[in-house]
């Protein structure tokens, strides 16, 4: 064994002392070091007989050693120490540390420890560091690193600041850049170690080691030669490691500080500290009297504050220059870095921390950030830039002070800016830009906060300006190489601005896990925290301090706020510029009060800019307010107990007093009297005041302005101011005294500045408020010295920020909802738009123009998920500008890159671009027009030419590359169009320009035609497959774009085109297989396209188009329909609107031929498509083709005979219309046979729909409306609602047949009416009895309607133009046949469905009624017929209600007529006849034709025309009443059994009441003789109307005498008999009256009967007597068979006139025989009885 491995002893203390001890005797000079030298051998031979055995001493601080032996043993460790000499001084400092670094010595280190040993040696290492020897300050650094490393060693209070101080000092004074660069290190690793413990309050942490490389980023860059980093590293990483194992020391336990006025706790104040403590800082207590805290946290917070201190140090007056000193703030700076670097939560839980933050570091920051130091600049904005990533929640105020300071200073500094220091704070805004969270803070934090400033605006603001370089024709001290630097750097940072709010968004949003990313509710705090931004492993800083004051906030509070501030911004512009109008906006506004103390407040507060110049002027106004405001200002003040100059001082420093005398005067006069009603005793009056204040600004003017040459002295101020206090004078002391405090002291405001600054920037400053921050510090480069950093700026500091405490500033807020970013792209999209655009177009740099080309795709994604639809476009619209693709001739590699974000933000942002998408898709489509330019491709012109002549005139021969270089000059349109170019917005580029194109812009092209490969079909048809995966808005707006671009392609006049439209087609396909609700969507816009462009005039477009639809729709029909869906017809409803609304012969059949294919072959697939198919058939139908009509037909002939069934398993609608279609074809006018096939086809529809072959599964109600039996347009049918299903299939069939029973075709007519009621008569058994009143009501009574005017005129037309054809199309005539048809189907349907049609009997009655008063004979044969045939047929069925409803029909028809033929006759009574008429009375016996003529000639034209009216109507009228008569007599006479006494007393009405009518027309003599006269003028028969009369009396004898006769029972309840008796006297009065004129019934029989000659009768009467007498015979003879019982009841009455009809002359000897017959067998038994 050697004999260093047995020196020192066992023990482990000794085994590391021993050798070293050794070391230290062999070194050591005897003489000068005797007494180390004994003191080393003494301690050797103790640790001899020391030992590790046993349990350690909890006393001691030596591990295994008891604590009486431990000072013992590192007693010549201290000795070596102090010796200052090196051969032994450096064993020493190696067995120091191996002490350290092993945890050999533990405990507390400090100045008042129990253990002073172990402070000494620590003071005597600091000592050692200062001898200058490089190994030396080698071993100093390396053993105070491993005491400040050592776990179970602390190392507390003034040792500490001592062991910092010494490594400060080593790099300060070392010479050798090894030792600078580790002394720095180590001085690094040592903040990181006390801030690490103080982290955690523990010993036992885990310490990451500096990085060396990293501490050099601003200084010291000079010193990284040779190996010096890698030497340094080496020796940290050694020391740390070192210690690695080591047990800690348990030494968290709390202490109580008490913090002393000044800021230091008693403890630390005993020792002075020369280095850190020659100038102490000014603070007040902190919050509470103690503060509870532990051991380590003590220490870092002493050690952050002197770091503070020390970086505030600077240089004196006399030595201005002191690199020493600067190195040392610098260092200080870069420790502080340091330390916020790797800060942690303790800066946010730990009030103390915090504070220790706002109040030395920030105020650190504010001394140096006027230095010109690079060095200090940059370490300033870095520790900002920490202070912002971590610490923001808890110093919102300072940062929104000094983040103007130090960044927006230099950033808008854009003419004379230093180079260096913008560059930093563009990579320093970069970094924050990289930071979503960061930006979304600032602008939530301040932009929408009214006390803070518009830090985002003011970024992004001075990012453009800096973006678009110098303005033109200024001066720059900047390189051209430097000014593109900083222009690229600022757009760098818009860009990552813009991409972080998307990032954020996106997260925000989860767009990644969501297809609905505009779902903007926020989720809970919880949530959003845990989902927050991590960049780089730095924890964002709210999650470090939850419990922090702070607010999570909605989108709609900070619109609220940034509303109101930009609104008060707004005002206090105004007001700086018209004072008045600012003031009355801000009170309309509600942003002041319309008080005048509100105002006078708000002008007092400076709030928010107010220029102070301008409230000086306002405050000088006379007008009555602005007066009023001035009195409520001066008013606020509090001039109590203070001096007259510094009540003028404190009275000035809010406003600038103004220029005019006048303002000046108003103003001061209110200041005296304000501050002598505050100080009462101050002087005689306010007299005094008021000059005495004039005579202070007149003085404050002269002292302190540089254009007063000759000064006013004391004696000069002392004796203009003589006799101004009511007569005397003031002391001259006291006025002394003034004009010194004004002399030495200039009244100022607080904004005033020392300094003088640029109009802009003072007018921003103003308008955030800042001044009173910003001007309080110099901005002069070259002074290192910062004006007024002194206790003054320091209190003014506090102030503010104690000012911001209580207002909205100290809230931080945290806000989740994405809708907060609508208002930063409305702050930032204007800028941001406008550097990308300008950088873009001036700039052929491919990474700037790439950078710009980013901040658009960004832009365009933030804008278009926010649903910001006007910035959205302002970016889309630029980006496809820059592509140059208008005019492809100028187009470079950065149009090329613009091509391709054009196609990304297509492909990322697809589903949120909407209108957007026009753009990007004439994009694409004009890079496909120049892909076919250079590959010579034919134009699409050829594809869309209308002939092979047009096609040689129109499209231009293929242009391919190789060709374009061959030619010196070209012709070609299409050339010529994309050399010359046009606006973006063109769509006929150059069409028009002709000439010839030189070779050099024929290279040019060739050359961007070939910059053009870059992007392949693959990349455009990558756009047009990614369709599938937009989402259902996106899709939409996307076909909607489409389809807008394909129509400009297609309709272009002179270069139709049909790329657009091709992938139109293929976007149909391919999303074929979406949700049906979205391809509905989808093809209502496709729908409406195909449309227009299907009724282009371009025929050649046209068909082309009608064609690719044809193909598209066979493809759809291949998916399966469910049933009552209606996408199928959707998808074909195109077809129809265009085979209605086209004009082209062409088009039509094109689209006949398709529909007839599609049906063809892909019959079993079409469901709701029958309906467009039918509809389009329908159109051929009325087509005015023959061939497109005969080719329609026989699809539909196809479809009915083969396809059928699957019609039928359709909805009611589709039959529906395959029954319109069917009608369509009934009328058509080219073919009767396709007319007559489609009734049959109608009669086919009718026996599937009856064997039920027909699914019909409800009325379709697609449109909203009621299943019409008829088209809407026919008023005359109601719409059958309230009916069944099964029904509702019926009813197109019915009204079609029902509406073609109006055709104007008899063929027609007759077909389409006999299967009507043919249907009906063997299907109505199907019909519930509700149908079947809506089938009469709608169907069969309006074929009927107007059944009178149909026969007049097909009778009219008959006579009128037998051979012609009929002048009425629209089916309105009926000849006699289809009449008589009618009519019979009519009362076969009503007999065979008697059982439910019963209630219809009155329409049938009167349909028949309407018949039998047609004016035409055969009509009332008609009705004749069918009546009888009716009651033949149910007469014995018919109900009393049915036939009273059938005798009232007859007795309505009877009367009704009655009134309006009477007054027709009335007509007659002014018409004068010849007075000689009476000469023809009789037309038998004159014969005179002159006379005649002469009686014609008196006559007036209109007489004659009226009198042959009316004979005609009157003949007309008779031939009605008598046909009504006999029809009831008949019906009467067979069914008289069955009538009731009220249906006979209907009868009796009906008879009597003709009987009369025709016994009134008898009557009138006058008439008869006038009707007489004309119609022998006339040469016209006379009106039958004594046949007319006869025949009604003997009908209603019939009927009474059938009546008493057959239905004895009735006749006796009615006492027919009597009524009968009283008919025969009736006719026995007219009979008798014919015969004697004079004739008159006697009215008495008390008078004697008189005796009257019998005088011969003249010829006509004789003539109408032989015609009444059969009527007579008919009366007697009924009473001849009365019987005798009922002739004697009523022999009083009719002996006279039975007397009577005796002694009148008869013509007839049947009346004879009658009167004898009467007499003989009734009348003479009865008189002989």
């Amino acid at each position: 064994m050697s004999v260093s491995q047995t020196l020192g002893g066992p023990s482990r203390c000794g085994r590391i002392l021993g050798p070293s001890l050794d070391k230290i005797i062999k070194n050591a000079a005897w003489r000068k070091h005797s007494h180390i030298v004994s003191s080393c051998k003494s301690t050797l031979e103790k640790l001899d007989t020391l030992s590790d055995t046993g349990l350690p001493d909890p006393k001691s601080h030596v591990l295994g050693i008891s604590s009486s032996d431990a000072d013992f043993v590192l007693t010549p460790i201290l000795l070596a120490l102090d010796s200052n000499y090196a051969k032994i001084t450096e064993p020493a400092l190696e067995c120091t540390f191996k002490l350290f670094s092993l945890g050999i010595v533990r405990g507390e280190i400090d100045r008042k420890a129990s253990n002073p040993i172990l402070y000494k040696i620590v003071e005597s290492v600091c000592k050692v560091g200062g001898t200058g020897e490089e190994p030396i300050e080698l071993a100093v650094l390396r053993v105070l690193l491993s005491a400040v490393r050592c776990p179970c060693v602390l190392i507390r209070g003034d040792c500490l600041i001592h062991v910092v101080r010494t490594c400060y000092n080593v790099y300060l004074g070392s010479l050798t850049e090894t030792n600078q660069v580790c002394a720095k290190s180590v001085l690094a690793q040592i903040m990181l170690i006390v801030f690490t413990r103080a982290e955690e309050d523990s010993m036992d942490v885990s310490i990451k080691t500096v990085s060396v490389n990293e501490l050099l980023e601003f200084t010291d860059k000079n010193l990284n030669e040779g190996s010096s980093i890698y030497n340094c590293q080496s020796f940290i990483s050694e020391v740390m490691n070192a210690s690695e194992g080591v047990p800690d020391l348990k030494l968290s336990q709390p202490i109580v500080v008490k913090e002393l006025q000044n800021g230091e706790s008693k403890w630390s104040k005993g020792e002075p500290n020369v280095e850190v403590e020659e100038e102490e800082m000014k603070e007040g207590t902190e919050s509470g009297s103690g503060v509870v805290s532990s051991k380590i946290r003590e220490d870092g917070f002493h050690v952050f504050r002197n770091l503070s201190k020390l970086s505030m140090k600077f240089s004196s007056q006399e030595n201005p220059d002191n690199q020493i000193l600067l190195r040392g703030k610098t260092l200080s700076l870069e420790l502080l870095k340091v330390i916020m670097d790797n800060g942690g939560p303790i800066w946010h839980t730990n009030e103390r921390f915090l504070n220790a933050i706002k109040q030395y570091l920030c105020i650190s920051l504010l001394k140096n950030s006027a230095l010109s130091v690079m060095s200090v600049f940059q370490l300033q904005c870095s520790i900002f830039m920490s202070l912002l990533t971590k610490f923001r929640s808890g110093l919102k105020a300072e940062i929104g002070i000094f983040f103007p300071m130090l960044f927006l200073r230099v950033l808008e500094n854009v003419l004379q800016p230093s180079f260096l220091q913008k560059m930093t704070v563009l990579n320093l805004l970069e970094k924050i830009a990289g930071d979503s969270q960061i930006i979304i803070d600032i602008f939530v934090n301040y932009d929408c906060d009214v006390d803070s400033p518009n830090i985002f605006e003011r970024v992004v603001n001075g990012l453009l300006k800096t973006s678009l370089g110098p303005p033109p024709g200024s001066t720059t001290t900047l390189s051209a190489v430097q000014d593109f630097s900083l222009r690229h750097e600022s757009v760098t940072c818009l860009v990552c601005i813009i991409k972080s709010m998307g990032a954020w968004m996106d997260q925000q949003l989860k767009i990644g896990d969501s297809d609905s990313p505009k779902n903007f509710e926020r989720d809970s705090s919880a949530e959003r925290q845990s989902a927050l931004f991590v960049e780089d492993g730095v924890l964002p800083d709210c999650e470090f301090h939850p419990e922090m004051n702070y607010e999570l906030s909605d989108a709609a509070t900070f619109e609220q706020r940034r509303a109101y501030k930009i609104e008060l911004q707004k005002g206090v512009s105004l007001f700086n510029r018209k004072p008045s109008k600012g003031i009355e906006f801000l009170i309309k506004t509600k942003k002041v009060g319309n008080s005048p103390e509100e105002v006078a407040s708000f002008l007092k507060n400076n709030t928010a800019g107010l220029s102070e110049t301008v409230i000086g002027d306002y405050l000088g106004e006379r007008e009555e307010f602005a007066l009023r405001v001035m009195h409520a200002y001066v008013d606020s003040f509090n001039f109590k107990s203070m001096g007259f100059g510094e009540a003028i001082r404190f009275f000035l420093r809010g406003f600038r007093l103004p220029g005019e005398a006048q303002k000046i005067d108003r103003i001061m006069e209110k200041f005296a009297e304000r501050y002598c009603k505050c100080n009462p005793n101050s002087f005689t009056s306010a007299d005094t005041a008021y000059v005495l204040a004039y005579s202070v600004i007149m003085l404050n003017t002269d002292a302190h302005n540089n254009m007063v040459k000759d000064k006013m002295t004391k004696s000069d101020f002392i004796r203009n101011n003589r006799g101004i206090d009511d007569g005397k004078d003031l002391p001259e002391e006291y006025l002394g005294a003034l004009y010194d405090q004004i002399v030495k002291n200039e009244i100022k405001m607080n904004a005033d500045s020392s300094a003088p600054q640029s109009k802009q920037a003072n007018s921003l400053n103003k308008l955030l408020g800042l001044d009173g921050i910003l001007n309080l510090v110099s901005w002069k480069q070259t002074e290192e010295k910062p004006l007024g950093a002194n206790g003054l700026l320091i209190r003014h500091i506090q102030e503010q920020f104690k000012a911001k405490t209580g207002k909205s500033e100290s809230v931080y807020h945290v806000v989740s909802d994405v809708g907060i970013l609508r208002f930063m792209v409305e702050v930032c999209w204007g800028p941001m738009l406008a550097a990308f655009s300008v950088t873009l177009d001036q700039s052929d740099d491919r990474l700037a123009t790439t950078q710009c080309l980013q901040g658009f795709r960004y832009a365009v994604h933030v804008t278009a998920v926010m649903g910001m639809q006007t910035q959205r476009d302002a970016f889309v619209t630029s980006a496809a500008k820059f592509t140059f693709l208008h005019c492809a001739a100028d187009m470079k590699q950065k149009n090329v890159d613009a091509v391709k974000a054009i196609i990304s933000m297509a492909i990322e942002d697809g589903n949120h671009l909407q209108e957007a998408w026009e753009h990007i898709l004439t994009c694409l489509s004009r890079i496909e027009r120049l892909h076919l330019l250079g590959e010579g491709a034919p134009a699409d012109a050829g594809l869309l030419s209308v002939s092979g002549t047009e096609t040689d005139e129109k499209t231009a021969k293929p242009v391919g590359l190789q060709s374009l270089k061959k030619k010196g000059s070209i012709r070609n349109p299409a050339v010529i169009a994309v050399v010359r170019g046009g606006s973006y917005d063109s769509t006929t580029v150059g069409v028009n320009s002709s000439g010839l194109v030189p070779p050099e812009q024929i290279n040019q092209l060739i050359a961007n035609l070939n910059l053009l490969d870059q992007i392949g079909n693959s990349e455009l048809n990558h756009v047009f497959a990614h369709s599938q995966r937009l989402n259902s808005e996106g899709i939409v707006s996307f076909v909607k774009a489409l389809c807008k671009v394909s129509m400009s392609e297609l309709l272009s006049p002179t270069d139709p085109r049909v790329f657009s439209f091709t992938k139109l087609v293929e976007i149909a396909h391919y999303n074929m297989n979406r949700i049906r609700l979205v391809w509905s969507r989808m093809w209502n816009v496709l729908s409406d396209f195909f449309v227009s462009v299907g009724l282009s005039k371009n025929l050649s477009v046209a068909s082309f188009v009608m064609d690719s639809l044809w193909q598209l729709a066979m493809k759809f029909l291949e998916r399966e329909e469910l049933a009552n869906y209606n996408f199928q017809n959707e998808f074909l409803r195109p077809f129809v609107i265009v085979m209605q609304k086209s004009d082209s012969i062409e088009i039509r059949e094109l689209i006949v031929r398709c529909i007839s294919q599609m049906v063809i072959s892909r019959a079993r697939n079409v469901k709701s498509g029958w309906r467009s198919v039918f509809m389009v058939f329908t159109a051929a139908a009325d087509d005015e083709q023959k061939n497109i009509a005969l080719l329609a037909f026989e699809t539909m002939e196809k479809i009915v005979r083969v396809h059928f069934p699957h019609v039928t398993e359709t909805e009611a609608t589709t039959f529906t219309e395959c029954v319109r279609c069917l009608i369509a074809f009934t009328n058509n006018r080219f073919n009767r046979d396709i007319s007559l096939n489609a009734v049959a086809f109608l009669r086919f529809c009718a026996l599937k729909l009856a064997e039920g072959e027909l699914g019909c599964t409800g009325k379709n109600s697609d449109d909203g409306s009621d299943v019409s039996i008829v088209d809407k347009d026919d008023s005359d049918v109601q719409n059958l609602t309230d009916i069944d299903d099964h029904a509702s299939c019926w009813v197109p069939l019915l009204t079609g047949l029902s509406k073609l029973t109006s055709d104007s075709r008899p063929a027609i007519q007759r077909s389409s009416l006999k299967m009507l009621f043919d249907i009906l008569k063997d299907h109505g058994h199907l019909f519930s009895q509700t149908f079947w009143v809506s089938v009469f009501s709608s169907i069969i009574l309006p074929i009927f309607s107007g059944t009178c005017e149909k026969i007049d005129m097909a009778v009219k037309d008959k006579q009128d133009s037998p051979t012609s054809k009929s002048p009425h199309p629209d089916g309105s005539t009926w000849d006699t046949e289809i009449s008589e048809v009618a009519a019979r189907c009519l009362v076969d349907l009503f007999i065979c469905h008697h059982s439910v049609l019963r209630p219809q009997i009155s329409n049938v009655v009167s349909i028949l009624i309407e018949y039998l008063t047609s004016s035409t004979k055969s009509s009332a044969n008609i009705a004749v017929t069918a009546i009888f045939r009716l009651t033949r047929e149910l007469g014995n069925r018919f109900s009393e209600d049915e036939w009273r409803k059938f005798f009232l029909a007859l007795k309505e028809a009877a009367t009704s007529t009655v009134p309006e033929f009477m007054t027709l006759l009335r007509t007659m009574d002014d018409i004068k006849l010849p007075e000689n008429s009476q000469s023809y009375a009789n037309t038998e016996t004159s014969s005179d034709d002159g006379l005649i003529n002469d009686v014609v000639k008196d006559l007036k034209n209109d007489n004659l025309q009226t009198v042959s009216s009316v004979v005609s109507r009157m003949k007309s009228h008779i031939a009605l009443q008598l046909l009504i008569s006999q029809v009831v007599k008949d019906t009467s006479k067979k069914h008289i059994q069955f009538l009731s006494a009220a249906n006979i007393n209907i009868v009796v009405e009906i008879f009597s009441s003709i009987a009369s009518h025709a016994q009134q027309l008898n009557s009138e003599t006058t008439l008869q003789k006038k009707i007489h006269v004309a119609c022998s003028i006339l040469e016209l028969t006379d009106p039958p109307t004594v046949r007319f009369e006869n025949k009604a009396y003997r009908n209603y004898l019939h009927f009474l005498q059938d009546s008493v006769k057959n239905n004895p029972t009735v006749s006796a309840e009615m006492n027919l008999e009597s009524l009968l008796v009283e008919v025969c006297e009736k006719i026995f009065h007219i009979y008798l009256n014919h015969a004697h004129h004079h004739y008159m019934q006697p009215k008495s029989e008390t008078k004697p009967p008189v005796t009257h000659w019998t005088l011969p009768l003249a010829l006509g009467r004789k003539g109408e007597l032989a015609a009444r007498s059969r009527l007579l015979v008919l009366a007697l003879k009924a009473l001849s068979g009365l019987g005798r019982d009922s002739l004697r009841k009523h022999m009083a009455n009719l002996y006279q006139l039975l007397v009577d009809l005796v002694r009148v002359e008869h013509r007839s000897g049947e009346v004879e025989r009658a009167l004898t017959n009467i007499f003989q067998s009734g009348i003479g038994p009865i008189i002989m009885q």
